[in-house]
């Protein structure tokens, strides 16, 4: 008897539509109760709502297959960043269905109100996306997707609960990290007039002999190349690039939360 309630009563939703439907026969009894001649066709039409109301359900729970749900997301997210999600929703029965989908999303993000509709027709599959921004590190868990499917007729829902447990790593800005990487070098630029200079300096790293030009240092003048050319030779030396790089980190507190 619990297994029957649950599967055929425990989904069941009743929808604004079907309330209107309601107000609107009781209204009508009101006024047929000052109007007695109007009684018999306002009871013909409340029982035409009943039959309305239980073909819905027949819909629903009798002929309509469980439609399928699957979340696609980045194995991690970034932190600050909008994150896209996208929800892949197919039909399987044949009849033109509504959708009304809450998938449940981490607590971090606070989100009570989330909720997206689609209409789908027989056998349609749709391709729904949305973003996130996390706004703290840490372990997300998203929840399960729920389903709440009305026909056309729309006077009663059924809700269907679909398992898509799945807990995503949020790290610190990854994608700002790639909008703003250095450029290896400046002869990978590709801007118009960019080009390598070399830069002569003050080691005592020896590269090349080469003519003299106003402003090189005249105390690398290389005065034996200079007699068996006949004209002024100097000594070049390569730029000294040698750097102090220096490894810091960060073992604070907020460096020790786990994920």
């Amino acid at each position: 008897m619990l297994k029957f309630f649950k599967t055929y009563l425990g989904d069941l939703f009743l929808t604004t539509r079907f309330y209107v439907a309601g107000a609107v026969c009781a209204l009508l009894f009101i006024i047929a109760f000052l109007l007695p001649v109007l009684l018999p066709y306002v009871t013909l039409l409340f029982f035409a709502l009943l039959i309305i109301i239980l073909a819905d359900y027949v819909l629903l729970f009798a002929i309509a297959n469980r439609p399928r749900a699957t979340r696609q997301l980045a194995s991690r997210l970034s932190n600050g960043d909008k994150n896209e999600v996208e929800l892949r929703i197919r039909n399987r029965s044949r009849l033109a269905i509504a959708v009304s989908i809450i998938d449940e999303l981490p607590v971090q993000l606070q989100e009570r109100t989330f909720k997206l509709h689609q209409h789908l027709a027989g056998g349609q599959q749709r391709n729904i996306s949305y973003s996130i921004v996390p706004t703290e590190r840490g372990e997300y868990e998203f929840g399960n997707i729920i389903l709440y499917v009305q026909s056309r007729l729309g006077l009663v829902s059924r809700r269907f609960t679909i398992a898509a447990n799945r807990t995503v790593n949020v790290y610190p800005s990854f994608i700002q990290l790639r909008n703003y990487q250095l450029l290896s070098g400046i002869a990978s630029t590709n801007e118009p007039g960019t080009q390598r200079k070399r830069k002569i300096g003050q080691s005592m790293e020896f590269e090349q002999v080469k003519d003299y030009v106003s402003g090189d240092d005249i105390r690398t003048i290389n005065w034996k190349a200079t007699a068996r050319r006949g004209g002024l030779m100097v000594n070049s030396y390569v730029d000294e690039k040698s750097q102090q790089v220096y490894c810091i980190i960060d073992k604070g507190r907020l460096m020790k939360m786990p994920f």
